[in-house]
């Protein structure tokens, strides 16, 4: 079971911690991001593996983790007698950025809408108590 609001914001956090709050990313996913973001110039899943010292299939998968969550992209590199491989490069951080900002507006509505909510459920029914007789 998840931390609670207030304990998760009292502990330490640095902005790669961002990537597994904000999209429920590993540890693996985030080296592979970082191996990426390391790299000069776009990497195979097979360059990314051997970069985290993991199997390739084990790389493999957190690559398309990070494809589905839009922190890296895809291109095709066309063989000239056929064929075809992909290289992955990191998104670029602004918009990575914009679109963690954009999750916690929209998480940060949610929020508000079910905090009203609760206090219109209760307040109908709430008497004050009378203990303050002294």
């Amino acid at each position: 079971m998840p931390d609670a609001m207030a304990e998760q914001l009292q502990r330490d956090m640095v902005c790669e911690g961002l990537l597994e709050c904000f999209h429920g990313l590993k540890q693996l996913d985030r080296e592979c991001f970082e191996a990426l973001v390391d790299s000069s110039e776009p990497l195979t899943v097979d360059e990314i593996a051997d970069r985290v010292d993991r199997e390739r299939s084990t790389a493999y998968r957190a690559v398309q983790r990070l494809l589905k969550t839009g922190f890296i992209q895809k291109e095709q590199i066309n063989y000239d007698q056929g064929g075809y491989y992909h290289v992955y490069y990191p998104t670029d951080p602004t918009k990575i950025a914009d679109d963690m900002q954009r999750i916690l507006n929209d998480w940060y509505a949610k929020m508000g809408q079910l905090i009203q909510q609760f206090e219109n459920k209760y307040e109908q029914s709430y008497t004050p108590s009378q203990s303050a007789e002294s």
